[in-house]
């Protein structure tokens, strides 16, 4: 009679949610099952002439499982009978009605407590049992997609991606999920609205809600604290499995955009060590017929007898050939510092004989300027690599010579302050826009301002740049219209390099 009991509540509990019929159906028959083996424990006690609580014990026995398989109301109705059943076989009977014998109040409040307590025990076990079994399975399909999505393929937006797995894994009716830096939507699944609005406008009001009446779960996606897109899902899933969704498509947005900028660097990398390469290549290739240029030109020039046009030629050729072989030298240093092919032969060096030097070899080009050298300290010394900081001040005047206001005065200057020598050549011209003052010294990088005033290859800077990081310095601009334009070179002092080795 249990297991039939039992295989009742099993149809009751795979039955269909909205049969009222098989609902009365069932309630009745669980009733009726209690009450017969009620019936026949009252009937085998009157006819063995138990004693009182034999029958009384056997039967709460039929009411726990009653309680317990069935439900709160099914074991009342069998406690009820079971009262109505001992009152009637009772050795001395009394009237039918149980009010009247406190002993079978007493019994039938026993009853129901024992319902009551059972079959609230039991409905909680059953929904604990139920909710662990749903978090098993969300929890096995939170599993299963995070280790798809660090399977994903990161070469390709992974929107599409996304949206097809939290759609097939959590076998849900729609998913669609937005992606802010791309401004792009991907759908998976029916929707009979427009998607991507809903996701926008999850996205740009931040509503994250659970709607069960229409099935609908929405959610910003944040990194962090901040929102780079949403996502929203139709289908039965639970609110904690819908933020571990989100916060995992969150994570691989980061990790595609970080796979990006890794991927963009490296091509950056590998382009600039192409680019390197070739220009040493071409600037080898140059030194050659440039040397033969120069020699043609200065031969012409030593064996005389030219006429005043063919001498201007000739000078011409000179001058320009010169400004080729500079710039090739120029290049393939370039090319040598970033290879890491150039061997700093650091030395103590007296500024003001360092300073005086550049000046003299600008000499030409600073004939139709104003030039100061401003030195407050005769004895400065400095441990460099005499070359390199002789092209990184070149570097430096050269560019104050090309886009300073004519008539103005160019200042170089230099000063010790704590451990380190600051070099800095000033000039007035056109003010550098602040976007501009950190990229200006990138290689090929000009600034908009000037980059049609003076030729250039915006190669000096960044050449300065490296020089002054080889020595373990660093650059920078100041630039404003009233007090102009300042290029500044911090070099540690030879004191600071020995702490730092």
């Amino acid at each position: 009679m249990i297991g039939l009991a039992i295989s009742l509540t099993s149809l009751r509990s795979t039955g269909r949610p909205h049969a009222s019929a098989m609902k009365v159906l069932l309630f009745t028959l669980e009733c009726s099952l209690g009450m017969l083996a009620v019936f026949m424990v009252g009937l085998l006690g009157h006819w063995f002439h138990w004693l009182l609580p034999v029958p009384e014990l056997l039967s709460l026995l039929i009411v726990v499982p009653a309680a317990l398989l069935s439900g709160f109301w099914q074991a009342v109705i069998v406690s009820l009978f079971a009262v109505l059943v001992q009152s009637y076989f009772t050795v001395h009977p009394s009237p039918l009605n149980p009010a009247r014998d406190p002993a079978n109040t007493i019994t039938l409040l026993a009853f129901i407590f024992t319902a009551l307590v059972v079959s609230r025990l039991s409905a909680r076990v059953t929904e604990h049992a139920r909710q662990s079994e749903s978090w098993g399975g969300q929890m096995h399909d939170l599993y299963e997609f995070t280790r798809r999505t660090l399977q994903m393929n990161l070469h390709v937006e992974p929107g599409a991606q996304l949206a097809e797995l939290v759609h097939e894994i959590f076998a849900l009716e729609a998913v669609v999920v937005f992606d802010a830096d791309l401004h792009e939507t991907y759908q998976a699944g029916y929707w009979p609205e427009d998607p991507q609005e809903i996701a926008q406008n999850v996205y740009y009001f931040e509503t994250s809600d659970d709607d069960p009446e229409v099935g609908m779960s929405r959610r910003v996606v944040r990194l962090g604290n901040v929102p780079i897109g949403s996502l929203v899902v139709r289908g039965e899933i639970s609110p904690l499995t819908n933020n571990a969704i989100a916060s995992l498509i969150a994570i691989t947005f980061d990790r595609y955009r970080a796979f990006a900028n890794e991927s963009r660097i490296e091509t950056e990398r590998r382009t600039e060590q192409l680019r390197a390469t070739v220009l040493d290549s071409l600037a080898h290739a140059y030194k050659t017929p440039l040397t033969v240029i120069r020699a043609a030109s200065t031969g012409l020039s030593e064996m005389g007898r030219l006429s005043p046009a063919q001498a201007e030629l000739v000078s011409l050729i000179d001058e320009q050939t010169g400004l080729l072989s500079d710039l090739t030298a120029r290049l393939l240093t370039t090319a040598r510092l970033d290879a890491g092919e150039v061997t700093i032969h650091a030395e103590p060096i007296g500024v003001a004989a360092l300073m005086d030097e550049v000046v003299a070899s600008l000499s030409e080009r600073l004939a139709s300027m104003k030039a100061a050298i401003d030195l407050p300290d005769e004895t400065l010394t400095v441990c460099c690599d005499r070359q390199l900081m002789v092209m990184l001040l070149t570097q430096y005047i050269d560019n104050a010579c090309k886009y300073s206001i004519y008539g103005t005065t160019i200042t170089i200057r230099a000063v010790k302050a704590k451990t380190e020598v600051i070099f800095s050549v000033h000039s007035f011209g056109p003010v550098i826009p602040i976007a501009d003052r950190e990229r200006i010294f990138d290689r090929y990088f000009r600034s908009s301002t000037s980059s049609n005033r003076a030729a250039g290859t915006g190669i000096g800077l960044s050449v300065a740049k490296r020089v002054a990081s080889i020595h373990g310095g660093y650059v920078w601009v100041t630039s404003d219209e009233e007090e102009g334009t300042t290029f500044f070179a911090a070099i540690p002092t030879s004191d600071q390099k020995r702490k730092a080795s």
